[in-house]
């Protein structure tokens, strides 16, 4: 499903459905409708593709194809009313990518913390054996251990 979000370029202003969705609801569906189209590419959890989100979309608000095509055009028809719509989907995808990408950040610094970690506890166990175990030596011409 492709969803057409441009704007009419007549001076036509279509008759107001009876079902129409309201602006703070468009605004929701839409930021969800993107991103339901930027996720189809992706692989889910069973490394599967080209998933058609868009009905759990439409389920999720309760809506069906229909009311949203008649309600997206009668918004496109008015270009000011949603070119506010738009703007607010705009302003939400900005947030939560800003919001994605600063819990991407923590995520990475913990995963290099304890990865920084692991390399310190290794290298302080090799400093320690090392250590322990200096009275063991290899005799080069046998190359086996030999104790002092």
């Amino acid at each position: 499903m492709c969803v057409a979000i441009a704007s009419c370029t007549s001076n036509t202003i279509l008759e107001k459905p009876k079902n129409l969705i309201p602006k703070d609801e468009m605004v929701d569906l839409l930021t969800d409708i993107l991103i339901a189209d930027g996720a189809d590419n992706i692989k889910n959890t069973n490394l599967q593709r080209n998933i058609n989100y868009f009905p759990l979309v439409f389920e999720k608000y309760k809506i069906d194809t229909i009311r949203f095509k008649e309600s997206n055009y009668y918004y496109t028809s008015k270009i000011d009313e949603y070119s506010e719509i738009l703007e607010q989907v705009n302003q939400r995808l900005k947030a939560l990518k800003e919001k994605y990408d600063l819990e991407n950040k923590y995520l990475d610094s913990i995963k290099n913390a304890k990865k920084d970690s692991l390399k310190n506890s290794k290298t302080i166990r090799s400093r320690e054996f090392i250590k322990r175990d200096s009275s063991l030596t290899l005799d080069p011409r046998t190359s086996t251990e030999k104790r002092n």
